[in-house]
């Protein structure tokens, strides 16, 4: 059996990750595209052994992959993926979608022209537990719903940036984290209405975003509203979850790895601890993702839906910048 191409384009820690992942399947032939020679050392340190490279991503299009998938810094995104797609690949792009809103609806055009999959890397779909928080929300055991929040703080994320963009990226903390309202839009089916944010830059710090402590409001229809709050400050990282309804609370927090659910009724609180690694989240974002080009599934990020945090996002950008709640369509 012939192994199916796959490009990875982009080698930060996000891309080694996939690379190293990928290169360990039998029916996937990695090949890599990363102008950093370091990254490629970090690479080949990591696996053993050299994977081919292509010299500029405009060669590794020109070669006319099956698959691309898409881990570069956020401006290049669409573009990338436009042209891969334009190709006749099929194309994993790792989140956010795109950095501007412009960008994004290009990449969801550029997928109904060419008939191409396009998913959005929104890895968390795929861990145990924000699924299990689904399950929950769903089931309507919490009541009705009227808060729900996310707290994301994590100094490493700069750290580790190869290329460290977010220095230069005004919202990048927003863009590096739309994973969180993803998930809000995932778990809820429901459209917010509008959003408030606010933002500031400080601290002595070596490494800076712009700005690197967030705060959104965002409210709905109804008696609901959602709040995030984002930091590239905290170190050890903080990352936790709370929902609460008119029946009963959740809370999960990712570095104890413990959800709590407490219920009004019974007002008795239950506790659950889960080991997560992170290798086979990937694992199974990669084969969704085939599975989706081979039409055995739904695309899990589809661009029309992946779209709809980048919308958020550029919607609260205008909120900060601008001192005033903006209007969601």
């Amino acid at each position: 059996m012939v192994a199916r191409r796959i490009v990875v384009v982009g080698l930060g820690s996000i891309g080694r990750r996939h690379a190293r992942l990928l290169g360990k399947r039998s029916d996937i032939s990695v090949e890599v595209c990363e102008p950093n020679p370091k990254c490629l050392e970090v690479l080949e340190g990591d696996m053993g052994r050299p994977l081919p490279r292509h010299a500029s991503f405009e060669e590794a299009v020109a070669s006319r992959p099956e698959m691309m998938l898409i881990a570069t810094p956020h401006q290049l995104h669409a573009h990338q993926t436009v042209a891969a797609l334009e190709a006749g690949c099929h194309v994993l792009c790792e989140k956010p979608m795109s950095d501007s809103l412009a960008g994004a609806q290009q990449m969801a055009d550029a997928a109904r022209r060419c008939n191409r999959c396009l998913s959005i890397g929104f890895t968390l779909h795929f861990h145990p537990v924000m699924q299990r928080l689904k399950t929950i929300l769903k089931s309507n055991v919490l009541g009705e719903l009227l808060h729900v929040h996310a707290h994301v703080g994590t100094y490493i994320t700069l750290l580790n940036s190869g290329s460290s963009f977010q220095a230069t990226l005004e919202g990048a903390l927003l863009m590096d984290y739309a994973h969180q309202p993803d998930l809000f839009q995932w778990w809820l089916a429901r459209a917010p209405k509008g959003v408030y944010m606010w933002g500031v830059r400080g601290g002595t710090l070596e490494k800076m975003s712009t700005p690197n402590v967030a705060c959104l409001t965002i409210d709905y229809e109804g008696p609901l509203v959602a709040t995030i709050h984002l930091n590239y400050v905290q170190m050890p990282d903080r990352h936790e979850y709370e929902v609460v309804g008119d029946r009963g609370w959740l809370h999960y927090d990712f570095g104890a790895g413990v959800l709590r659910v407490g219920m009004r009724e019974t007002r008795t609180v239950t506790e659950e601890k889960f080991v997560v690694e992170r290798d086979p989240m990937y694992e199974a974002e990669h084969q969704a993702f085939f599975d989706a080009v081979d039409g055995r599934r739904a695309v899990e990020s589809p661009g029309v839906e992946a779209m709809q945090s980048t919308q958020l996002i550029d919607a609260a950008l205008r909120s900060w910048r601008e001192g005033r709640r903006v209007e969601l369509p």
